[in-house]
């Protein structure tokens, strides 16, 4: 028997059939017209959305408040929950850099951070060393949505720049606060990416501005004090399929300009002895290969898959001539083992690296070469590695934490190998890892892989098929979801569900080939992981079919829309968060921000005929087809730039008219939010309670 009654009927969004053909080949999309045509002056207004999209979202969230209304004194129980495990005026440990340590800090009740210093040696306990920069708190009263970039400080420590958005679409505007007084100076960088690289002396810095299309295309230089309108043009990058990026080295001898797109990169250098010069090129971008540098005096390090290296391998080169030619290989290619990120400080080189699934760090001596690693051992875990704020350092500060432990953070020092535990996360409201049990399984793929799958659940919980599921995926781009400790997902777990996490191919869970076998024509991998992982849990009795809910997030929401598609039967309900389901008609569409960026993952659609193909065969709002489908939740942003509001609201209109079942599909549209959703900490909480209220109210455990 269904768990929704007695609902109203849902909004109907009418057909205007628009055709559009490609390689011989025309489709008719019936909703077209809910994508806004003044969409780019859209996301910085929303005020001026059409009337007629913004009444169909309005019922859309009438009707979804009335499918819901019985779950509120959940959220709210939810909602305590959550907030109980959060120690409201948490403060993290200030990392140190020149005559101060930087920090950020939260007060009870408060929804944004605090930035602060004190005294590089005084006592971090003692509030009245405490020089609060910026309170984020203070900055976003009156604002419906409101979040920060970050403060950046000078080297001399005089200034800062800071960044915020204010609609939830990622333009943000930059200020610059003199550290000494609090004040902002009369300077304002509007339509940039949300930071800036200072130049050494303080007196001016670089950032990336945005283009109507929400494209990083043009980096600047801009002198404290004048406006944004005489900032010096540095670089335009032309390829409107790259990304740009600006910033710094620790030793402020460099400013980089990163550019690239999801598998091809470039750098260019400005000396800051020079600030006017013409940016160098380090490696002139080939297609399929990627790297990153980082500065070790007189030497770059620099990360790469070049040479076949598909996992990835560190290299040097001089830095007064760091071309291709000049590189000499430093930490070699080990397949199966994949370098993520490295750092380099003055005696010592550090990689961050994964294998088998699990993270470890990696040191090496820069005089000696005696290297050693940092690991741990349970069966799931993740590493975060923070570095150091200066390059002359021998300690390092490093995070560890499991789907049962809450996070850890410890100060290392690299040449006597001792750990200094910093601080742990505290649970306010009580957590006993005892009480949990968290396991590593690998499900059996179709094509006789084995997907890794990360549970978490009470030990009390039955394992006889009863147990709900909250089954979590992603699959994209090569981003690892971490089996990190996660206070929210315990709501769950303590009501008897398991919490699963689907490592599945696109992401790089497994070494790189783990992407490359997710992406492009073999994309349908994804998905075929996700229902292998739900087989799984079925075939040995974690939870069974009628029990499990799938959850994703963006691209992860193309993963929900195509299983909900292609095994329907296989999940009790589908969670949807801002889901890029309308893949074919915005890869076809190069004026929307990440299209063309998009391409390497995705495919073109636009040049390629079997790359059309490709994507239609799988798309999820293209496959909509007439058979019963189960509860769907969708969650949108109107000013999300990165999955657009009519990709949601589209494909929630036509499973309404094709789908036979009767299960309702349910739309939410945060009419002042953009891809991240609300930007305050209990904010978003709010959010997550209401996404797990869903997911109880479809387990029939209300």
């Amino acid at each position: 028997m269904s768990v929704f009654k007695d609902l109203p009927n849902p909004p109907v969004a009418p057909k205007k059939p628009r055709s559009d053909t490609r390689h011989g080949i025309t489709r008719t999309d019936d909703y077209a017209w809910l994508r806004a045509d003044n969409w780019q002056a859209m996301f910085k207004d929303p005020s001026i959305l059409d009337p007629e999209i913004r009444k169909h979202l309005e019922a859309e969230n009438a009707y979804m408040n009335a499918a819901m209304e019985d779950t509120k004194p959940l959220q709210k129980t939810l909602f305590a929950e959550m907030r109980g495990r959060i120690k409201e005026d948490d403060s993290s440990i200030p990392m140190k850099d020149g005559p101060f340590a930087y920090g950020t800090f939260f007060v009870t009740g408060g929804e944004q951070p605090r930035y602060f210093r004190i005294p590089r040696d005084a006592d971090i306990k003692d509030e009245s060393q405490r020089t609060v920069l910026l309170d984020g708190d203070k900055e976003a009263e009156g604002k419906a949505y409101f979040r920060l970039a970050g403060i950046d400080h000078s080297t001399d420590h005089d200034r800062g720049i800071w960044g915020y958005d204010d609609k939830g679409s990622e333009f943000y505007t930059l200020k610059v606060r003199d550290l000494k007084t609090g004040e902002d100076l009369p300077d304002l960088i509007e339509n940039t990416g949300g930071g800036g690289a200072w130049a050494p002396d303080g007196k001016s810095f670089f950032y990336s501005a945005l283009d109507e299309n929400h494209r990083p295309s043009k980096v600047f230089h801009h002198i404290i004090g004048t406006p944004q309108s005489e900032d010096r043009l540095v670089y335009e990058e032309e390829d409107a399929g790259f990304f740009m990026g600006v910033g710094g080295s620790l030793l402020d001898d460099f400013i980089f300009i990163d550019i690239h797109d999801h598998e091809t990169s470039e750098y260019l250098l400005i000396p800051t002895g020079d600030l006017t010069a013409k940016p160098k090129l380090v490696a002139a971008r080939e297609e399929g290969i990627e790297y990153t540098l980082t500065e070790g005096g007189d030497v770059f390090y620099i990360l790469t898959n070049d040479g076949e290296a598909k996992d990835f391998k560190i290299v040097e080169a001089p830095v007064d001539n760091p071309g291709k030619e000049n590189w000499r290989e430093v930490v070699p290619h080990k397949p199966g083992t994949l370098i993520i990120s490295h750092m380099a400080y003055a005696r010592h080189l550090l990689w961050l690296e994964r294998k088998d699934g699990l993270p470890q760090i990696m040191i090496r001596d820069r005089a000696t070469g005696e290297e050693h690693a940092i690991g741990f051992a349970e069966e799931a875990y993740s590493l975060g590695l923070q570095g150091a704020a200066e390059y002359d350092s021998d300690v390092i500060r490093f995070s560890y934490s499991s789907m049962t432990t809450p996070s850890q953070l410890y100060d290392y020092n690299m040449v006597t190998r001792e750990r200094t535990l910093l601080k742990t996360q505290e649970v306010p409201s009580g957590h006993n890892i005892d009480d949990y049990v968290t396991r590593r399984v690998f499900a059996p793929g179709w094509d006789g892989v084995e997907v890794p799958v990360t549970l978490l659940y009470r030990k009390d919980t039955r394992l006889d098929g009863s147990a709900p599921c909250l089954l979590y995926g992603y699959g994209a781009y090569g981003v690892t979801i971490p089996a990190s400790f996660n206070t929210n997902c315990l709501s769950l777990v303590d009501r008897g569900f398991v919490y699963a996490i689907a490592h599945i191919r696109g992401g790089k869970d497994r070494g790189f080939a783990w992407y490359e076998d997710g992406k492009m024509e073999k994309k349908t991998n994804t998905f075929k992981d996700f229902i292998a992982a739900a087989d799984y849990l079925n075939q040995q009795k974690f939870t069974s079919y009628a029990n499990i809910i799938a959850e994703g997030g963006s691209a992860g929401g193309m993963l929900m829309g195509a299983i909900s598609n292609m095994a329907p039967e296989k999940f009790a309900g589908v969670i949807a968060a801002v889901p890029f389901v309308d893949v074919l008609n915005t890869m076809l569409d190069d004026t929307l921000p990440l299209t063309p960026p998009e391409w390497p993952e995705w495919g073109n659609p636009i040049d390629s005929r079997e790359e059309y193909d490709q994507i239609a065969a799988y798309s999820p709002y293209d496959n909509v087809e007439a058979k019963p489908y189960p509860p769907i939740l969708a969650l949108s942003g109107l000013t999300d730039p990165r999955v657009t509001y009519w990709e949601p609201t589209k494909w929630v209109a036509k499973l309404r008219d094709k789908s036979t079942g009767g299960a309702p599909v349910l739309l939410k549209t945060n009419m002042d939010a953009g891809h991240g959703g609300a930007s305050g900490r209990f904010q978003r909480l709010e959010e997550v309670a209401f996404e797990y209220a869903f997911a109880v109210k479809v387990a029939g455990k209300m």
